[in-house]
């Protein structure tokens, strides 16, 4: 089975950037979707990994990000607590139609593959 999520939506706040213990870099994001005739939803966004230039974008810059949904328990307070959040594998500036396009097309070569 896949997972795969697209979303296109607009950045909440800047992207925060943490080093991880492993020596790796994440990149959170918080994500607006819009929902017509609804109220909007704001999704957390993890990229593993990101390039330095993925903290590079502004509030309110509309992005598509093409990942995966992940639900992570933690400890926190005096007990476990969850998260779901979208696991990035590209967050591309939705002005750059050339990126973009090559991003969905991975998505959905991505969803091809996994219904036949």
């Amino acid at each position: 089975m896949t997972n795969v999520v697209v979303l296109i939506g607009r950045l909440a706040r800047p992207a925060e950037t943490r080093e991880l213990p492993s020596g790796d870099r994440l990149v959170a994001y918080e994500v607006t979707v819009e929902r017509p005739g609804e109220r909007a939803e704001t999704v957390p966004v993890v990229w593993m990994g990101a390039p330095a230039s993925a903290v590079d974008h502004e509030v309110d810059e509309r992005m598509l990000v093409v990942g995966r949904v992940r639900r992570r328990f933690f400890r926190a307070g005096g007990g476990t607590q969850s998260r779901t959040e979208v696991v990035a594998e590209a967050v591309v500036n939705a002005r750059h139609a050339k990126r973009a396009a090559a991003a969905l097309q991975r998505a959905q070569a991505a969803l091809e593959e996994a219904l036949t």
